[in-house]
């Protein structure tokens, strides 16, 4: 399958308009939209989300990866391989901790292009025809030259901070509920200082408040704070029934204190 990963919102023409380009090209693969909502211009931040959620797909997936602040300038073209997937997109940063995470990885700079190029839309123009080829079972030495691994750009990418008191980490994502995914995996905190059932005291740009480490959101009363595992492995604050990027006042790139109580 191809799976969509962008940071172009459903408003407009985008996410379409690659569909498109998918369909003509490769009809009889499925495409699957995953995020077009990743924090908008910001690699980095959506780095995270796309590592978080890979491991949900077999091998053999074709990633469409589009956030491309950088269209049409210096950044190089890329297709990576990590344990068996394919990710196409700007080698900006973007498939930096998916290459991390990975036993194994190797990266192309793409040098095939379209007759028709824009130069503000790679992800229809040069992007997705790469995907669709590549899902119906193209030769990685079509797209271009194989690169050193090493050379895979790495961002100054927001890393968590883990202490025997205290957790800093960042908001990387916000879902339509108000729901603020964080740069921590639960697995992250095994050794402490915090766990599940435990009461956190949460330090955000609009003050103190408390949170409840719980399993899910019935197990707190309306209204409550909560801190939870989300469905990627993620550590996620909610508020049950609100919006708890609004009360925090947390937005993409946005650190975040917890503290055990």
């Amino acid at each position: 399958m191809i799976v969509l990963f962008t940071d172009f919102g459903l408003a407009g023409p985008y996410v379409g308009q690659m569909q498109a380009v998918l369909s003509a090209r490769a009809p009889e693969v499925p495409v699957v939209s995953l995020f077009a909502d990743v924090p908008a211009f910001e690699p980095r931040l959506a780095a995270y989300l796309l590592a978080a959620y890979v491991t949900e797909f077999p091998a053999g997936t074709v990633f469409l990866a589009v956030v491309d602040p950088g269209v049409g300038g210096g950044r190089a073209p890329a297709v990576v391989e990590a344990d068996g997937r394919w990710y196409v997109g700007p080698e900006n940063g973007l498939f930096a901790i998916v290459a991390r995470r990975a036993q194994g990885f190797r990266w192309w700079c793409i040098d095939w292009r379209p007759e028709r190029l824009s130069a503000s839309f790679h992800g229809r123009d040069l992007f997705a025809p790469v995907a669709a080829h590549l899902a119906l079972g193209a030769r990685l030495e079509e797209a271009g030259d194989a690169i050193d691994a090493s050379s895979l750009s790495s961002l100054d990418l927001p890393t968590p901070e883990l202490g025997s008191d205290r957790v800093k980490a960042h908001a990387i994502h916000v879902d339509g509920y108000g729901n603020v995914t964080l740069d921590l995996d639960a697995s992250m905190l095994a050794d402490g200082p915090f766990a599940v059932g435990d009461r956190i005291d949460v330090r955000a740009p609009d003050g103190r408040f408390e949170a409840l480490w719980v399993r899910t959101f019935s197990d707190t009363d309306p209204g409550d704070l909560l801190l939870f595992e989300d469905s990627s492995g993620a550590l996620a604050l909610a508020a049950s029934g609100g919006h708890a990027a609004g009360l925090l006042d947390l937005r993409p790139g946005t650190g975040v204190e917890l503290r055990p109580q």
